[in-house]
């Protein structure tokens, strides 16, 4: 075999190596939100708290301790809540950390309120890598209210919105917790 049929062949097996590498990358995960690390943003703990005491935590009619925000987000099996959807949401605004991205670089931090089951409003704040991630972001969060409000949290998922595929994508996971912690049990 010559040195030119060997270099190309170990090109070959390096690209293949890496594709494989790799195609797990990318999956977008959502954590709910309750601790001084929520969001994992790179915000500073008492920016990230001031934020989630002014954008609201979840509140429901009851004084549960169930009310509280949750956020797995120190533990890399925890991209969903620790409870079962049962179709049935409490009242409350609930605050999720969306990640997304080839190697998970890029964050959300979605807050979506629920009355009556329904989305009456949904916040996004995007933690941008870069600043094509940031402008898509930007975008997602300027067209998610118009997509989501008025619709019943019960299966609602969205296709890609304001063209941000990822961020759409991380967002149906946001409302996967959602649902979960939301949900009377």
């Amino acid at each position: 075999m010559s040195n030119e049929s060997s270099n190309a062949i170990k090109v070959i097996a390096l690209s293949a190596a890496s594709l494989a590498l790799l195609s797990a990358c990318g999956e977008p995960t959502a954590t709910p939100m309750d601790d001084e690390y929520a969001g994992n943003s790179g915000e500073s703990v008492q920016s990230q708290e001031e934020n989630s005491k002014n954008s609201g935590s979840a509140t429901d009619s009851g004084d549960s301790a169930d009310s509280d925000v949750k956020n797995h987000a120190d533990d890399p099996n925890g991209t969903t809540s620790d409870k079962q959807d049962t179709g049935n949401y409490a009242d409350g605004t609930y605050s999720i950390n969306g990640q997304y991205g080839p190697v998970g670089e890029d964050t959300i931090d979605v807050h979506v309120t629920v009355k009556d089951q329904t989305v009456t409003n949904v916040e996004v704040i995007g933690h941008p890598f870069t600043s094509i991630s940031k402008k898509h972001q930007n975008a997602f969060a300027e067209a998610i209210n118009g997509v989501v409000d008025g619709k019943p949290l019960k299966d609602l998922k969205v296709d890609k919105v304001a063209g941000a595929s990822w961020t759409s994508e991380a967002f149906n996971k946001a409302l996967d917790v959602a649902r979960q912690e939301a949900s009377i049990q």
